[in-house]
């Protein structure tokens, strides 16, 4: 495959394009906003006083429930993304399997319109949530399967020397894309009110699917790194377990993925729980301050992914990672003794801004610059995925299981014990690749 080549990188990037309106809009902005607002009661001060929902005939506070359904959706992606990966290397099928997930993320968006909650008593008795939850769980299945795919695109397309830059323009049209949808649902919503909020869902998918197209004109298919075709899916545990054996042996790689795993989980949980905090800990938010709050995250994170490349650049990748952990640790700590009023949760979420795409661009391209020359990509980044889809279902877990023995603002210390064990691990990483040193 080509590296450099404008035309496939340009392919490339625009799926970050294609497939960052689900993150936002359904993982961020307008789906959590509508399953609070028909799962819970709050008082006239704006604070919530009931919050409870049914599923299976077990109760659970809302975001707990959501927070669990989520980390679901993360063990089934952790459990199955190996083995695909090792058929789609030794198959060829990469393109393939990163369009299967891309269709089943996007159509089960679609049908996010159909969610509804019911209370069928005035006191007491709990929303009934039903099955028309499931669609977010298959949506984030489809989301985050074709992102192992996708992200084992850039060391085939890039040289060492540009993944940096690739990886932040990447994220940067994502941050871009699915601020353009999102604006544009505002208006068709919010203020000109030509449609109800649910066809937000519906928007999600058409944006996705027709993007993605483009995307997946310009992608390359990948060639079979096995010759014989038979017995696919045994040789797709072979080779996954192949490549597990040559990660134990590059130690620096093996570091750098315990160091990801642990702070990459903090941040992903505050990417999913942040919209369910802010409903319930922000004293007189309103729907509109949330989505201004997404908004300011949005633009500052794409000022974020170039600024966090270009510190790389000057301090090499391990230390820029560094300097980012660091100050999430901070952001979470503020968050959780000062931010009670809208005013400042919209300081928190302009810091988040300035650290989320830079923090989640670097992670991916100082993992793609650690990587051997190799067949195998896929399957190289499905551990890459395996260790960020297992952090992300302890961290919802654990956030979820502390607000229900809890509250919801103790989850907050949890994720910076995540932080703090990330740094230390990144600390301790055996430098040897000059590529993210300097």
């Amino acid at each position: 495959m080509e590296k450099g080549n404008k035309r496939i990188i340009t392919g490339w990037v625009f799926y970050d394009w294609a497939n960052s309106v689900y993150p936002l809009i359904i993982s961020s902005a307008i789906f959590p906003i509508l399953y609070e607002t028909q799962t819970s009661v709050k008082n006239d001060s704006g604070r919530t006083i009931f919050d409870t929902v049914s599923f299976l005939g077990r109760e659970f506070h809302n975001t707990e429930f959501y927070a669990y359904v989520i980390c679901l959706s993360y063990i089934v992606v952790a459990l199955i993304s190996p083995l695909l990966s090792g058929i789609a290397d030794a198959g060829g099928k990469r393109k393939s399997f990163m369009q299967f997930f891309c269709f089943l993320g996007a159509i089960s968006s679609a049908l996010l319109y159909f969610f509804h909650a019911d209370r069928y008593a005035l006191e007491g008795s709990p929303f009934y949530i039903g099955w028309s939850i499931i669609p977010l769980f298959f949506g984030s299945i489809g989301f985050w399967g074709s992102l192992v795919y996708y992200n084992a695109y850039l060391p085939d397309i890039a040289d060492p020397k540009d993944h940096d830059r690739v990886s932040a323009r990447g994220f940067s049209m994502g941050y871009l894309g699915s601020s353009t949808l999102l604006i544009i649902v505002l208006i068709l919503t919010v203020f000109t009110k030509v449609i109800d909020i649910r066809w937000a869902f519906p928007l999600v998918s058409l944006w996705w699917i027709s993007f993605a197209l483009f995307s997946f004109s310009r992608l390359p298919r990948t060639k079979a790194s096995q010759t014989d075709q038979k017995n696919l899916i045994g040789k797709g545990y072979k080779e996954v377990f192949g490549v597990w054996k040559q990660i134990r042996k590059n130690k620096e790689l093996k570091g750098y993925l315990g160091s990801f795993f642990m702070f990459n989980m903090a941040v992903q949980t505050i990417m999913v729980m942040a919209v369910a905090f802010a409903n319930k800990e922000v004293i007189g938010i309103k729907q509109t301050d949330l989505i201004v709050s997404i908004l300011i995250i949005q633009f500052i994170g794409i000022l974020g992914a170039f600024v966090m490349s270009k510190v790389s650049k000057w301090i090499g990748n391990y230390k820029a990672l560094g300097v980012a952990i660091f100050i999430w640790i901070l952001l979470c700590l503020f968050v959780y003794q000062f931010v009670w009023y809208p005013w400042q949760f919209y300081i928190a979420a302009a810091v988040v801004g300035l650290v989320m795409g830079g923090i989640q661009s670097l992670s991916r391209s100082t993992y793609s610059k650690l990587l051997p020359q190799t067949k195998d990509l896929t399957s190289y980044f499905s551990f890459y995925d395996l260790a960020e889809k297992i952090g992300l279902a302890i961290g919802t877990l654990t956030f979820g299981i502390i607000e229900g023995m809890l509250d919801i603002r103790t989850s907050i210390l949890a994720l910076v014990i995540f932080f703090l064990l990330g740094l230390i691990l990144l600390i301790r990483i055996p430098k040897q690749n000059n590529a993210t040193n300097h």
